[in-house]
């Protein structure tokens, strides 16, 4: 029999399974929960996942409150089913929070029907009837496992209300369990994108044009052709001209030259033969849905380089900009200020760089479709995908793969587009796959940033104005609500773009990544002027946020930004002098609802920066599972330390200079911190984001650390010394 628990807890009965009197069949109490006559019991989790541990922190939050024996519980990927299963997004450091309440709701709601289930069977009252590890028992002496009750629950109505547990009554969330993928993982058992594979399978390759701003003209296809195992060669177009694109719709080029055949290697190798002709693209304009009303956006024409793109952005920075925020007479503080602090920062272009390359199976028929990869978003991807193969979304099958990583990358679905069209025109079942050169020059990049930050101190080097103006390409990077918004009383936050080919996306920490940064580094520069200690210097405008905030819609909340401070410095023995031989910097930010600082220690190793320690606090509200917590912190401050030394994209003409990691420099395992030690403040508060808010603040800590150690402040990234011209 089947029950389903709609999203968002709104709970309604379904039909009752055609299996009906199959007692070997599983039981499916509702979206989330199966449980066999024999008390095998799986947990179903519904969002993608990609190396963050969702597939053991959602179920661990279910199996409380369906108050189970964790070691007793196995582990499934949900199918794509938003129905049954809620949004199945994987972004923006939401899975935890946004699933907290709904997956507790449905483990509560499937106890209390086998409770009643029990009641029921026993002829006792419900209240009676207690649960313990997936047994139910009754003072009398009766007990029965999960499965003996879950036909007979889920024949009963769905109850609309339920007791869920405190928080001190917790036996799984807030204790460590091991990836409940570990062994396939280490084993090396299918479960990416990549291991996809069904019987009669062809490969798929797509030859972009070499630089953006640039299309197809012609090609010759003939010496391809004769490659061994090609089996066809043609072009496709992915969006027509009057597509309206979705939410994480994108596309960098879209007349596609595309490649297929019998084997990754064999397609890679015709692929070489092919000969092409490109041409300069006129300005293109796509039509944008999904974030407020349809609007029409234009890429402008050309083949852009970096150093005329700093030189236009160094340009932009000296015009007026769009006020995003004002809070006082910022101008008047800052003409009677006793001292003006200004600085610019840049950041350059990063790409995702996720270990497994970009791929997507199809296969599509005039009656159905089956798609088959990593994909962080496939509700919206499901839509998009729809209307470009003419399917009602009920024909279309999405499986999830476990992710090579995300980062962002893998929100945006044009390559899931781009297979199901090529298994469409071949009419058989098709992997498209990318080669590292592929996605590193296909564009949805971090944009390129830049902020000029000014601070004013009166004749007591107290702060008494804030400026900040930053701007990008496609996009500036400000948030203005954000700290030291409302603990200075005269503040003024702008903003500036310029429209661009390149494509960007959502880069781990979208914007925050940069702003935090520039921003913790400017404020270490202002705590050096005014003579106090950049941690105190900081307590100090939280305290005033606090007692006396300046203005409306502050983001932060002063008491747990200060709380990881404050947890940071007392871990990492800050001002002792038993850590005199490091360099060290400090960050904070707040960022996707959660806190994050750290403590850099950096030493000399081999004549280069190497930072050997790392203290790390987080406020995230409860924590499910402290092991794989305290896993994505430290990934998360690695991942920022490699890309502040090393992360840059550039391009020439259109054309990404770096295309592999020969030149696209990524952290080193040898170059990773000895220690990295994470602490979490103790809170019964929801839980927040955690994959996102570690990664900004590393950056502006490493800065810092760099300025103790070679005593001159880094304002460009990658922190290297042979580029530190001021754009």
């Amino acid at each position: 029999m089947m029950l389903t628990v709609s999203w968002l807890s709104s709970f309604k009965s379904a039909d009752k399974l055609e299996a009906l009197g199959l007692p070997d069949e599983p039981v499916r109490l509702n979206g989330f929960i199966h449980i066999t006559t024999d008390n095998k019991i799986k947990l179903f989790c519904p969002n993608p996942e990609f190396g963050q541990n969702v597939m053991t922190s959602l179920p661990m939050m279910l199996a409380e409150e369906l108050d189970v024996d964790w070691k007793n519980v196995t582990v499934e990927m949900g199918p794509h089913d938003p129905a049954k299963l809620g949004a199945q997004f994987t972004g923006g450091s939401n899975s935890v929070r946004m699933y907290w309440k709904p997956l507790r709701e449905a483990g509560a709601a499937a106890r209390q029907m086998l409770r009643q289930a029990a009641a029921q069977s026993w002829n006792v009252a419900e209240s009676e009837v207690t649960t313990k590890a997936g047994v139910l028992s009754h003072a009398s002496g009766k007990s029965a496992a999960y499965g003996e009750m879950a036909s007979k629950a889920a024949a009963l109505p769905v109850p609309k209300e339920f007791k869920l547990k405190k928080p001190k009554e917790f036996t799984i969330v807030s204790n460590s369990k091991k990836n409940v993928e570990i062994k396939k993982i280490t084993s090396g058992k299918p479960l990416f994108g990549m291991d996809y594979s069904v019987d009669g399978m062809l490969i798929a390759m797509i030859q972009h044009p070499p630089a953006f701003g640039m299309k197809l003209k012609s090609f010759d296809a003939a010496e391809a052709l004769k490659m061994p195992g090609i089996k066809e060669v043609f072009t496709l177009k992915l969006f027509d001209d009057n597509f309206e694109q979705g939410i994480f719709d994108t596309r960098s080029f879209n007349e596609l030259l595309v490649i297929v055949g019998s084997s990754t290697w064999q397609v890679m190798n015709a692929r070489k033969k092919l000969v092409v002709n490109w041409q300069p693209t006129g300005g293109q304009k796509d039509r944008m849905g999904g974030r407020g009303p349809s609007r029409e956006l234009t890429l402008p024409a050309g083949l852009e380089s970096t150093a005329t793109q700093m030189q236009q952005m160094k340009e932009y920075a000296a015009k007026p900009a769009q006020q995003l925020r004002k809070d006082g007479d910022p101008e008047t503080a800052f003409a009677n200020a006793a001292q003006v602090i200004e600085r610019t920062y840049y950041g350059p272009f990063l790409a995702h760089n996720c270990m497994e390359p970009m791929n997507f199976f199809a296969h599509v028929t005039e009656e159905k479709a089956l798609l088959a990869g990593p994909l962080q978003a496939p509700g919206f991807s499901e839509a998009s995908v729809a209307k470009l193969l003419n399917l009602p979304a009920d024909k279309i099958e999405i499986q999830m793969t476990r992710m090579g990583g995300g980062f962002g990358r893998r929100a945006y679905g044009h390559y899931l587009y781009e297979a199901a069209l090529i298994s469409r025109k071949v009419k058989a079942p098709v992997k498209l796959i990318y080669t590292r050169e592929d996605d590193m020059t296909y564009g949805i990049y971090r944009p390129m940033y830049t902020a000029t930050y000014r601070a004013a101190l009166d004749a007591n080097k107290n702060l008494v104005a804030f400026h900040v103006k930053g701007g990008g390409i496609p996009e500036h990077p400000i948030h203005a609500n954000r700290f030291p918004a409302g603990a200075v009383d005269n503040y003024l936050a702008e903003g500036w773009q310029i429209p661009s080919n390149i494509t960007i996306g959502a880069f781990r920490a979208p914007r925050s990544n940069f702003n935090a940064a520039a921003e913790q580094s400017f404020l270490d520069e202002v705590a050096e002027a005014a003579g106090k200690d950049p941690i105190e210097f900081r307590l100090a405008l939280l305290r005033r946020a606090k007692e006396n905030p300046v203005g409306k819609n502050n983001e932060y909340e002063p008491d747990r930004y200060a709380g990881v401070l404050e947890l940071v410095r007392k871990k990492s023995g800050w001002g002792s002098a038993d850590n005199g031989k490091y360099s060290r910097g400090v960050a904070a930010y707040f960022c996707h609802n959660s806190y994050a600082a750290h403590v850099v220690d950096m030493v000399t190793r081999e004549g280069q920066p190497y930072v050997e320690r790392v203290f790390s606090a987080m406020d995230c509200g409860i924590v499910i599972n402290p092991d794989a917590a305290t896993n994505m912190v430290q990934g998360a401050v690695i991942d920022g330390i490699g890309n502040a030394f090393y992360g840059e994209l550039t391009l020439k003409e259109g054309v990404a200079q770096q295309q592999n990691f020969y030149n696209y420099r990524m952290i080193r395992i040898n170059e990773a911190p000895k220690i990295i030690q994470v602490h979490f403040v103790k809170n019964e508060l929801d839980p927040t984001g955690l994959g996102e808010p570690p990664f900004p603040p590393v950056f502006g800590a490493v800065a810092n650390a760099l300025y103790k150690m070679k005593g001159k402040r880094y304002y460009n990234q990658p922190f290297k010394d042979e580029r530190q011209e001021a754009i």
